[in-house]
């Protein structure tokens, strides 16, 4: 504690957080107060408690007991700043019900809530949660609704997540940020070079360049630097896998494939647990807006579509390990072993391939110096605030790269458009090449490709691109470059698993072998294959969507057999 309240004092000229949030202008509808018919039905699922004044019924970076339903007393929220003091959220009274998608996960708390008088509660714990959604639906609908409008709060103020210490256009600093939005976690960022609380913190430790970013977790553990995987531990964001516990079926990716099929094989009763190695959304997650999904006219962004999904399983109970990179699968008779990258193993009685595909990279000698920093593979609006102002080149010529650079060319000066063929037509939606001839500051440049990149130190100064039937090349400043140039599946865990591939890597189905196999099924009986990994598949989110759904009446038909 003593750390903590050091960490507190070093941060303490830290200016405070915005109130113009979504706490504010639906404080309404995210903290309503249930009438007693609605109570006595919550009751029914919870278990009563008491607590005194002063007692805390949860704490922030500590495991999440589930939804508290106040049947008498006051429950003060609050949520903690970086500078050591805390922010008011709500207070509680009787009739209102505590927690945020948290409840469903069991994942550490974002909060604080401390009796501020006796309370009587009733603790719906996370297995009893999801029976409540199914029981009672209109209720469910309801809490579920205030779990996401509270999320979004704490989105939007950044508050219970970790404190990223380092410069904004930092490369670590940014893969951390990504890797935090991407899983819907929030999070605050301090730059030593306009933020004073954050330089007392480096020189106060001791913090050398090489140690930059350092990352505050809210137990008050200090990361210097650290991967992805040992910042999602630290938080609690993933947990060890229970090796003793038999799943009827385990899905390798949260894509927008794998996650169908998690919501419809959740929904129905299969126990479930979807593993992916950064976070769910899979390349669709970095879509800055899909137009021509089914059912949303105005479009949507890849990851709003896929989060409503990824808490859609975490209603239905779907477990979820996330990130966890998955090393391989090994068929033990009538059940899979899949062993993860940290030697810990999953056994399932049927296996779900939804792993998707790897970004291509561009073919350029020091391309890995800038990756990060300068050189990006999805437009989020992390990078859109990077390049504000600026001009950028964007390679690609896919519905994936139409989508990012008429994004892009709305926040940047000018994008150029780097595309190998002859033209765009043959290969992008045809909404997608209007919009972007009727975009004033989006130049494309046929049949051209990007031959050098120079800098140092990770920061990209120049680019220079050659036209391929001319061999003229031109060079011009710039700082950064996106690429969306394809993927290859992502595969090279099957290795030893005696599921077959094409000569592309991509995992072959619905072939007779020996005597007939259900629809997605591999040459591994009990081993299914969806969306893009699949040979054959129709790259597309809505048919990525409907593998998913479909694979699961197999799955029923394989686990009944």
């Amino acid at each position: 504690m003593q750390k903590q309240k050091k960490i507190g004092s070093d941060l303490a000229s830290i200016g405070p957080m915005s109130t113009n949030t979504v706490f504010t202008t639906r404080h309404e509808q995210m903290f309503p107060v249930f009438d007693g018919s609605d109570v006595a039905k919550l009751r029914r699922f919870g278990q009563r408690r008491s607590y005194g004044a002063g007692e805390p019924l949860v704490q922030a970076g500590t495991a999440s007991p589930g939804m508290f339903v106040i049947l008498s007393g006051e429950v003060e929220v609050t949520r903690r700043n970086p500078d050591g003091g805390s922010t008011l959220v709500v207070t509680h009274g009787p009739g209102a019900v505590g927690g945020e998608l948290t409840a469903l996960s069991g994942q550490p708390s974002l909060v604080d809530a401390i009796a501020i008088r006796p309370v009587e509660a009733a603790v719906v714990s996370p297995d009893r949660l999801h029976d409540l959604m199914i029981e009672e639906a209109d209720l469910g609908e309801r809490i579920m609704r205030l779990f996401i409008l509270r999320r979004v709060g704490l989105l939007e103020t950044g508050a219970g997540g970790p404190v990223i210490v380092g410069r904004v256009d930092q490369g670590a600093v940014l893969r951390l940020q990504n890797f935090l939005s991407r899983n819907g976690h929030p999070y605050q960022t301090l730059d030593p070079e306009t933020d004073a609380g954050a330089l007392a913190l480096i020189e106060r430790f001791k913090v050398g360049p090489q140690d930059l970013p350092i990352v505050l977790c809210p137990n008050g553990q200090i990361l210097r630097n650290p991967s992805d995987v040992t910042l999602a531990r630290c938080i609690g964001m993933v947990s060890a896998v229970d090796p003793d516990k038999l799943y009827d079926v385990a899905i390798v990716g949260a894509g927008p494939a794998g996650l169908a099929t998690a919501v419809y094989a959740g929904s129905e009763g299969l126990s479930t647990i979807v593993l992916d190695s950064r976070a769910f959304g899979g390349q669709a997650g970095a879509s800055a807006r899909i137009e021509n999904y089914f059912g949303f006219p105005t479009g949507i962004s890849g990851l709003a579509l896929t989060a409503r999904a990824f808490n859609q399983a975490l209603k239905f109970g779907v477990d979820m390990a996330i990130p966890d990179e998955v090393a391989g699968l090994q068929c033990l008779g009538d059940r899979f072993r899949i062993v993860l990258a940290n030697d810990e193993r999953v056994h399932a009685r049927a296996v779900v391939v939804a792993s998707g595909a790897k970004y291509r990279r561009l073919g350029v000698a020091n391309i890995a110096d800038f990756e990060g920093s300068a050189v990006h593979y999805w437009a989020s609006p992390l990078e859109a605030k990077l390049c504000s102002g600026q001009e950028v080149a964007l390679v690609g010529a896919g519905n994936s790269a139409g989508q990012a650079v008429i994004y892009l060319a709305s926040r940047v000066a000018k994008v150029w458009l780097l595309v190998r063929g002859r033209g765009l037509e043959d290969t992008m939606s045809s909404y997608l090449v209007e919009r972007i001839a009727a975009q004033p500051n989006i130049e494309v440049l046929t049949e051209t490709e990007i031959v050098a990149l120079a800098g140092g130190a990770g920061d990209l100064e120049t680019v220079r691109w050659r036209h391929r039937a001319t061999g003229r090349e031109t060079t011009r400043q710039m700082r950064h470059v996106f690429l969306f140039i394809g993927a290859e599946p992502n595969t090279g865990w099957l290795a030893q698993s005696g599921v077959r591939l094409d000569d592309k890597g991509f995992v072959c189905t619905d072939e007779d072998y020996d005597g007939g196999r259900l629809p997605m099924e591999t040459s591994q009986r009990g081993v299914f294959a969806v969306g893009d990994v699949r040979a054959g598949s129709v790259k597309r989110v809505a048919a990525a969507v409907g593998e998913g759904a479909q694979v699961v009446s197999a799955l029923h038909t394989y686990l009944a057999g």
